[in-house]
């Protein structure tokens, strides 16, 4: 019977190298590259000292790395150290040198027998790692761990994202500070952690608030896409009307695009709590697939002021501008076609 792959999260596999404990390889492998370099980064910080490097690291690259060499540096002993790293990066372009198309099978004979004092890094970025023969050596000896560096989408996967680093940094953030990262950065994971790390610095009290982020990060507290979505929930047109006179004058923070993609998130939950069979918040939370109950409360609230025909017609609103937005059917400004989007949704 085939031996089941390990998973393992981001989280769960820096606190396993934070602690001191290794595998004897590491298979990074997928489209998110940041995941994927600060791994490897981790792995040579916490198990090597910095004047241990120079003699026990070695790092090759995908475009010119002998896969048979790499084997045998692996098959070398530490000199004055524990243990010894040895990286490659850009594994997938192994595969891309003439020649060299099925050179990574070649590890699976090292994964069977791998050297104890001995850490190997395979970093392959721009999918999964196609080599049978190898990735059923390392589950079949238990000799290491692959790890699936996915790309985070928008929604309620970055939001968790966000919560869940804020956490692991020991932070508390509200529902509307994680809406106002993730409207302001999106999917530039490298660049979120970064402004995350700089918010926790400056939490005296490790809350990480709106008016935190307002006054470090320079994104209004006031007008952002999750007062726009409050305002409409409740059909506010002067404040949905100034949220977005503030993005026309603000182009570069607000695009109109995120927003009508946030929108359209936000008012298809609302269509589906108000079909839903079970009204209570963790039916809601089933239907919808997610995890907050407040924001299943906020489907729920939204449901009182738009009946399901209003949400329909809503959908369609949204995907007509969108259509519109690329230019399909008409050559009006992005803001122009916002706040018509708005108007139509608030007379839905």
């Amino acid at each position: 019977m085939a031996v089941k792959r390990e998973t393992i999260t981001f989280a769960a596999l820096s606190k396993e190298i934070k602690g001191g404990s290794f595998r004897n390889i590491y298979v990074l492998q997928g489209e998110e590259p940041y995941f994927i370099d600060r791994l490897q980064e981790l792995i040579i910080e916490t198990a090597l000292d910095e004047d241990q490097r120079d003699f026990n690291l070695s790092v090759f690259y995908g475009n010119n790395a002998n896969v048979r060499e790499v084997i045998s540096t692996c098959q070398q002993y530490p000199t004055f150290a524990e243990r010894k790293v040895v990286v490659v990066r850009e594994a997938q372009l192994i595969a891309k040198q003439p020649g060299h198309k099925n050179d990574l099978d070649l590890f699976a004979s090292y994964a069977e027998r791998p050297l104890a004092t001995t850490i190997l890094v395979i970093c392959h970025k721009e999918g999964a790692l196609k080599s049978k023969p190898f990735l059923d050596a390392l589950k079949d000896a238990k000799s290491g761990v692959v790890f699936d560096s996915n790309k985070v989408k928008e929604g309620r996967d970055l939001n968790a994202l966000i919560g869940s680093y804020a956490n692991s940094l020991g932070c508390n953030i509200d529902t509307k500070a994680t809406s106002m990262l993730a409207d302001h950065i999106g999917t530039d994971i490298a660049r979120l952690y970064s402004e995350l790390d700089k918010l926790y610095i400056l939490a005296s009290d490790k809350n990480i608030t709106p008016l935190l982020i307002e006054q470090n990060i320079g994104i209004s507290k006031d007008f952002n896409n999750f007062e726009l979505e409050d305002a409409l929930s409740r059909r506010d047109a002067a404040k949905a009307f100034r949220i977005v006179d503030y993005f026309e004058r603000n182009p570069k923070n607000n695009p109109s695009m995120a927003t009508v993609a946030m929108l359209f998130s936000f008012f298809s939950g609302v269509l589906l709590a108000s079909t839903a069979y079970d009204k209570t918040a963790e039916g809601i939370m089933a239907a919808v697939g997610t995890r907050s109950q407040w924001r299943a409360r906020k489907f729920l609230e939204t449901t009182r002021m738009y009946n399901t025909r209003s949400l329909i017609n809503v959908i369609g609103y949204l995907r007509e501008c969108d259509t519109r937005s690329k230019g399909i059917g008409s050559r009006q400004g992005q803001y122009v076609l916002l706040k018509e989007l708005v108007y139509k949704i608030l007379h839905a």
